[in-house]
């Protein structure tokens, strides 16, 4: 008799450094903050309670050195962008309220002094900001605009006679809203504004206005309103700023990518006011950087308390007469173990978007192209992130039942204040049509030079390969399958890059085709084509994000030696990337990508690799590196367990005794009643 094959073991340390990555310090500096007590607010804690503690909070922030990093040596930082952003990641663990405000004084007011301005404004401004000295808020949004930034209505008129800015919100519209800061703490304000000149609008700029006195009073001429309770983030004072003809120095305006002298003349290094715009707004895009690593965060913390919690608690009797463990039905591990990969997925997938962000704020690959993919990738990865922290939030309280509604359980309170991330620093939808757009230009691209008739014959050619593939491509699958699900398993694992890559380009080229065969029309049946392809290009954005998730793994697979840690892991890579195209089949076999024998067998492949994972989901769980100073949630910290032997020892030494009573379907078993 043949002995079985030992199970491979992971070896936790190699992974949890992988999921630390390239800034494994500096995130570890962020979670010894995050388990310290002093920035630990108790659940159900009023909101003026809470808001007051936070802000208390960030003066001890300011004390540990934790928000230095990002700031030029010559102010006491470290100009460390990746590693700023590390660090904060780790700060859901303490109190997500805890860091957006942090998040709004250094990252969004701070960050803006620091890449709008010039030096003049550095020294004059940012010293206040590092210590604190002078909180702020980031006033962007309003309340008619939302994410379409370009279109602002505040204003910054420039009065020759007084060398200064007229900051002015003509009506409600314009009322600067939804700003962390506005309504109690905040002393100024980055107020972005339409800059006019001479009579003429160059544009959206951003200028520092002082708002309240250090006592709290508001300045003439500006008015404040507090948002009050929200869903979630209460200890953050969220509200709207206005101005009515506030005056402000003409070296107010931060001037890094436009200028304008003593006589109104304006100026600006770059002179296309599109891209002017596009370059002032992108360099804002570590906003969008943080929450993708912080929801990946929250996903991990999720996960870390449901999955254990599955192991331990035990519900309804199997065939042994002992209850059941959770994680041993099918269907518990169906809604855990996916997300699990998911999670590891975009782990890897934001530590690539954190090393390109570092790269171009470093200023070793600062160039208009990695800037572009800097930005594309931002609006791919933050939305897919966001939405997931949503649903594996949602799912590990559903997981782990009543407890899991419990507010010092934790799961209920991160659900509430991760909700905002899917809309805050960009709705995600609006996110995902930037990339599509992105898509559709480089799809362009490629027939930049191509005459009429090279395009006539590649668009016959993708007819063409279409119907090869309904027709022929799902023939020769079944003749090559035979019936056997291991050969269509095999297959299936072998292509999983090229189905998920496929997918995404047949998409973006089906949209780009359609809105190229309107291309001579009016602008206004250009924009009723484009209308109707919206949510196909939304959706070709979003495969394109899962596509370069899955090739984050890989790649951070490539770097794994262990052989037994690389097979489990590529175990959970497959569970992502085979999930991914369980998730897609109806395209895929309507496009005739996949026969429906070897569509049966992505599902049955995922369900074997499930159960795969499930057996080493808790080393997976100890790789996030997750203790319990950090999760703060009782249904964590092994309680369950400790209930389930209770229980156990105590039917055992009454059984032991003799007084357990006989069960009245035993006696009729007995009798054969």
């Amino acid at each position: 008799m043949g002995t079985q094959k030992p199970q491979p073991r992971l070896n936790i340390d190699l992974v949890s450094d992988a999921l630390l990555g390239r800034w494994k310090q500096e995130r570890l500096e962020g979670r010894e903050i995050a388990a310290d007590p002093r920035f630990h607010t108790p659940q159900g804690t009023p909101m003026s309670e809470h808001r007051e503690r936070v802000f208390e909070q960030l003066s001890g922030l300011v004390e540990k050195g934790a928000i230095q990093r990002a700031f030029p040596v010559a102010l006491g930082g470290g100009h460390n962008h990746g590693g700023n952003i590390a660090a904060f990641h780790e700060l859901v663990y303490a109190d997500p309220s805890l860091q957006i405000k942090s998040g709004v004084q250094w990252g969004l007011f701070g960050g803006a002094i620091l890449h709008l301005g010039t030096s003049y404004h550095h020294e004059k401004y940012l010293p206040d900001v590092i210590s604190l000295k002078m909180p702020g808020a980031f006033a962007m949004t309003e309340i008619g605009h939302g994410s379409d930034v370009d279109k602002v209505a505040t204003t910054a008129t420039y009065d020759e006679a007084t060398e200064e800015f007229v900051i002015h919100t003509p009506h409600r519209s314009a009322w600067k809203e939804f700003l962390g800061n506005a309504a109690l703490h905040g002393q100024a304000a980055v107020v972005f504004a339409q800059l006019i000149t001479k009579n003429v609008n160059h544009g959206v700029h951003a200028f520092y206005v002082p708002i309240r006195t250090p006592e709290g009073e508001l300045l003439p001429g500006v008015g404040s309103e507090d948002d009050g309770v929200k869903g979630g983030l209460n200890g953050i004072d969220n509200g709207r700023l206005h101005f009515t003809n506030v005056r402000i120095p003409r070296t107010n305006l931060l001037n890094r990518y436009g200028d304008v002298a003593a006589d109104g003349t304006y100026s600006s290094p770059i002179e296309s006011p599109g891209r002017r715009f596009f370059t002032m707004i992108g360099t804002l895009v570590q906003g969008r950087v943080s929450l993708d690593g912080s929801a990946v965060n929250a996903m991990k913390a999720a996960l870390a308390i449901a999955i254990p919690y599955g192991f331990e608690r035990r519900q309804f009797s199997g065939p042994n007469g002992e209850e059941t463990k959770l994680m041993d039905y099918g269907l518990h591990r169906r809604r855990l173990i996916p997300r699990l990969a998911e999670t590891y997925a975009m782990a890897f997938a934001s530590e690539q978007l954190l090393t390109l962000f570092d790269t171009v704020f470093s200023g070793k690959g600062d160039t208009p192209e990695t800037r572009e993919d800097l930005e594309t990738l931002a609006a791919a990865l933050k939305p897919l992130s966001t939405w997931a922290a949503l649903d594996t939030l949602q799912e590990a309280r559903e997981a782990t039942g009543g407890a899991g509604f419990i507010a010092k359980n934790r799961l209920t309170g991160w659900r509430a204040d991760l909700d905002i991330y899917a809309t805050f620093e960009g709705d995600n939808n609006i996110l995902l049509q930037l990339v599509g757009k992105r898509l559709l230009k480089d799809y362009a691209a490629q027939f930049k030079n191509a005459d009429a008739a090279t395009l006539a014959k590649a668009a016959v050619g993708q007819v063409g390969e279409r119907m090869r593939r309904v027709g022929l491509r799902q023939v020769g699958q079944s003749i090559a399958d035979l019936g056997q699900v291991s050969r269509s398993v095999d297959s299936l694992k072998d292509d999983q890059h090229a189905l998920l890559a496929d997918r995404v380009e047949t998409m973006v080229a089906e949209v780009a085709q359609a809105l190229n065969g309107v291309r001579k029309e009016s602008p206004t049946v250009q924009n009723a084509e484009f209308n109707r392809q919206q949510v196909r290009l939304i959706e070709a954005a979003r495969a394109h994000a899962e596509l370069l998730q899955w090739e984050a793994f890989t790649e951070a697979l490539d770097q794994i030696t262990d052989p037994d840690t690389k097979q489990v892991l590529t175990w959970v890579r497959d569970l992502f990337g085979l999930g991914l195209i369980e998730k897609h089949l109806d395209w895929y076999l309507i496009t005739g990508r996949l026969s429906g024998k070897r569509a049966q067998a992505v599902t049955a492949y995922v369900d074997r690799l499930i159960d795969r994972v499930t057996d080493h989901s808790l080393d997976l769980i100890a790789a996030f590196g997750l203790d319990n100073t950090l999760l703060r949630a009782d249904i964590a910290s092994g309680i369950e367990s400790e209930r389930q032997e209770e229980t156990r020892a105590y039917i055992a030494e009454q059984k032991a005794a003799g007084t357990w009573p006989v069960h009245e379907k035993e006696l009729r078993k007995r009798s054969g009643k």
